[in-house]
């Protein structure tokens, strides 16, 4: 079987729904199908499976900045990749942002599964309804991650989705090398901007001993003022964009990983890839995060925007005892059921029924 999987978002940029088009291609090209991406890059393809769509622009988008590609010289390349590369079925990754996602799913006439990411309100739902409405009556099959995204998605198009979820590659963290630490560290992974919550994890940094370390790994729009409030804190080191060897080494070796996003989460990728690699996981208590955590089971979760709350949490689980041992247990067991193994499973019987 030969499948397309369409992501409207640059490769180049770290975002949830890259992660997931790639990691999904290769663990479906590891039992045999012939998966490819079809993808905007800014710069070299990651990998041979790519196909390169062009360049993006930044939109703005949930409280945050999308990097897609609605030019019209990616869709002809989006639009000659369909007709060129022979697929089955066409597997697009929030199928109606502008660009080479809602391009296929135009223009095309082969089998489509359309995966909804997104939880919240979106303005492109809002605004241009009638539109989204029928295109999204051309998808073969819709899915969703969350049932919040599955809600959103239900609300503003209509219709009925298969509930499926985010995957993860279990041995990349379970059995990453730790990444070595000078003293209780805490790792912090993500976008810096507001709804991430950075500025709410500096705070509660304030109220930690001289003992606690920070990795900050990522960038974004608040970067640079964020640096300047912690310029004198030599506990705090700021560690740009990593590769995901480094990644996975760092949750890996981190004694704790902190996610204190403010909103705006469907899914919890980022305390799944904790949860895996056995690093007990601190998070704001979000509709999105408990779809993979259950608070004070698999990850302490506090109320989103406290940061006593969130200083309180981290200060307990870095002493430790057995409470935190039977959370990161447990952790670990409730996030080999989301292994992107068994997602590339779902799929493919999802892709195998619309093929035939």
């Amino acid at each position: 079987m030969r499948v397309g999987l369409v992501c409207p978002y640059s490769l180049h940029l770290p975002g949830g729904v890259q992660g997931q088009v790639l990691a999904l291609g290769r663990a479906l090209r590891a039992v045999g199908v012939d998966a490819r991406v079809l993808a905007p890059c800014d710069g070299p393809p990651p990998d041979t499976s790519v196909i390169p769509l062009g360049k993006s622009v930044p939109f703005a988008s949930n409280g945050s900045m999308a990097p897609i590609a609605p030019d019209p010289s990616c869709a002809l390349r989006t639009i000659r990749a369909l007709r060129d590369e022979g697929f089955d079925v066409v597997h697009l990754h929030e199928p109606l942002v502008p660009g080479p996602a809602l391009t296929a799913l135009v223009f095309t006439e082969l089998p489509t599964v359309g995966t909804f990411h997104r939880a919240g309100e979106s303005a492109i739902y809002r605004s241009m309804r009638p539109l989204t409405r029928w295109a999204a009556k051309r998808l073969s099959l819709r899915c969703a991650v969350s049932e919040d995204a599955l809600d959103t998605a239900r609300k503003a198009l209509g219709g009925e989705y298969e509930l499926l979820f985010n995957g993860i590659d279990i041995p990349r963290f379970a059995k990453a090398d730790p990444w070595p630490t000078e003293g209780p560290t805490i790792l912090f992974v993500g976008r810096h901007e507001p709804r991430k919550g950075l500025a709410v994890l500096i705070d509660a940094l304030a109220q930690l001993g001289p003992d606690v370390r920070l990795w900050v790994a990522g960038d974004g729009p608040q970067t640079a003022r964020l640096r300047n409030r912690t310029v004198a804190d030599r506990r705090v080191q700021w560690l740009g964009r990593i590769d995901d060897d480094e990644l996975a080494r760092r949750i890996r070796g981190a004694d704790l990983l902190c996610a204190p996003s403010l909103h705006g989460e469907s899914f919890g990728v980022v305390l799944l890839e904790g949860m895996a690699a056995g690093t007990p996981v601190v998070a704001s208590d979000l509709p999105g995060y408990r779809n993979v955590a259950r608070p004070g089971v698999d990850a302490c979760l506090v109320r989103p925007a406290d940061s006593e709350a969130l200083a309180a949490a981290i200060r307990e689980v870095l002493v430790g005892g057995p409470r935190v041992q039977e959370m990161v247990a447990s952790g670990e067991d409730r996030a080999a059921h989301f292994s992107m193994e068994r997602l590339a499973a779902c799929y493919l019987e999802l892709y195998g029924r619309l093929a035939r």
